[in-house]
């Protein structure tokens, strides 16, 4: 088969165009984990180490440079030789920067203390661009808990009407779980990885444990206690905090996708998607990407903590199978947080239809309060009452004498002090 057979749009070696992944397609996070960005902190790592067991300036900064020379497709089907690319990424940068400088590339490491370094600068990066987006959404949907403070609209258990609820603690709950995911997001502890071999940091000379710590500092990492290769802790956690923030952010998506249905129609995004077949259609799209992101990240985090019991000193398989779900799940966050601040400064909410919708079931949002203050066997009294004779419920208490307890705004309980409460969190 001839090259242009096997690739006749010119693509072979760039970096799939996202066709498939409109939640990361074109976000800052899917620039910032592309596999020239992952070549970029492989390289970092390389001179960093260089750096931390004092070799010259000059060679550190022949290693560093030498990343422009290199080319991404080249090393990733030479890595199918050794089972990891920082194999012939390593020979690539002796060949490089010469003879003279070459005795300084990947001294004393070996290729699982590059990657896994590598890929905790790059979810380190990548994890400041989903803060900036996840202080972005919570900023945007602070102001629209307390506009919304006291309106009323239908609280809805099991997809039905069940009491009344106000938006303003809707609002204020998808808030809360935005900062929530930033808090476990930002408390994740990002450490370099340096052992050798198998852990014990043989080939860094006399001084290893100061080597290991100069490391890490060199590239702004956390120095960790011990050498994490079958100890993956760190991954874990990052995992865990990036599936947490999809599915957070999953929670307002889902409930957009509900209120801006056309039979609802108490929210609708500033913006919304067009469609290839309907003109009048205006799609939840920001809404639909996040709802996408967050049932793809479950799958992934399955497979990063399937990792977590990693045999021996260096695992066969369990290592390598981190890599791609871990990227994934640094996009899949990174473009639910940079569309949830979009959906949130965009939101447009209205309250005449929440007031319709509150009226649907002719009174019954209410039945609670009359079986608080009348008890329940006069509210199911009057709500059989209503049936026999072919009335809404509310029409039955009204002719009951019991109209004042209509008002679906006196029965929404401590609402407006839950949202009030809420709004003092930083």
């Amino acid at each position: 088969m001839s090259s242009t057979e096997r690739d006749p749009d010119g693509q072979r070696g760039r970096e799939p165009a996202g066709l498939l992944c409109p939640a990361t397609a074109g976000t800052d996070a899917e620039a910032a984990t592309d596999d020239r960005a992952l070549l970029r902190a492989l390289v970092a790592a390389e001179a960093a180490l260089a750096r931390a067991q004092g070799a010259p300036a000059e060679a550190a900064d022949a290693i560093a440079s030498a990343v422009d020379t290199l080319d991404v497709r080249e090393l990733a089907l030479a890595a199918r030789a050794g089972g990891n690319p920082v194999i012939p990424l390593a020979s690539a940068l002796r060949a490089a920067v010469g003879g003279r400088w070459a005795r300084y590339v990947h001294r004393g490491a070996t290729s699982q203390d590059i990657l896994d370094t590598a890929l905790m600068l790059v979810a380190a990066r990548t994890r400041r661009l989903v803060l900036g987006d996840l202080e972005r959404a919570s900023a945007a949907l602070a102001p629209l808990a307390a506009e919304h403070r006291d309106t009323v609209m239908p609280g809805r258990t099991l997809t039905q009407h069940a009491v009344p609820t106000t938006f303003g603690l809707k609002a204020a709950g998808w808030r809360s779980l935005a900062l929530d995911a930033r808090d476990r997001l930002a408390a994740v502890v990002l450490p370099a990885q340096l052992g050798g071999a198998a852990g014990t940091l043989a080939a860094l000379g006399d001084s290893p444990l100061a080597t290991a710590a100069a490391y890490a500092r060199e590239l702004g990492l956390a120095e960790p206690g011990l050498p994490w290769h079958t100890l993956r802790t760190p991954v874990a956690d990052l995992a865990a905090a990036l599936a947490f923030t999809c599915g957070a952010l999953g929670k307002t998506a889902v409930d957009v996708l509900t209120l801006c249905r056309t039979e609802v129609g108490e929210v609708a995004e500033g913006s919304g998607g067009g469609s290839s077949a309907m003109p009048h259609k205006a799609n939840p799209v920001h809404a639909t990407l996040i709802a996408a992101a967050a049932r793809q990240a479950p799958a992934h985090l399955c497979v990063l903590f399937g990792a977590v019991p990693a045999e021996d000193e260096r695992p066969a398989g369990a290592w390598h199978a981190e890599w791609a779900p871990l990227r994934e799940l640094l996009r899949l966050a990174g473009g639910a947080a940079a569309h949830a601040a979009q959906l949130a400064e965009g939101l447009r909410v209205f309250p005449g239809r929440m007031a319709e919708n509150l009226a649907r079931t002719g009174g019954l949002i209410v039945s609670e309060r009359f079986s608080v203050e009348l008890g329940r066997a006069e509210a199911k009294r009057l709500i059989d009452q209503a049936a026999a004779a072919d009335v809404t419920f509310a029409e039955a208490a009204d002719t009951a004498g019991h109209g004042g307890l209509l008002a679906p705004a006196a029965w929404t309980g401590a609402a407006g002090a839950l949202v009030d409460r809420a709004l003092q969190r930083a």
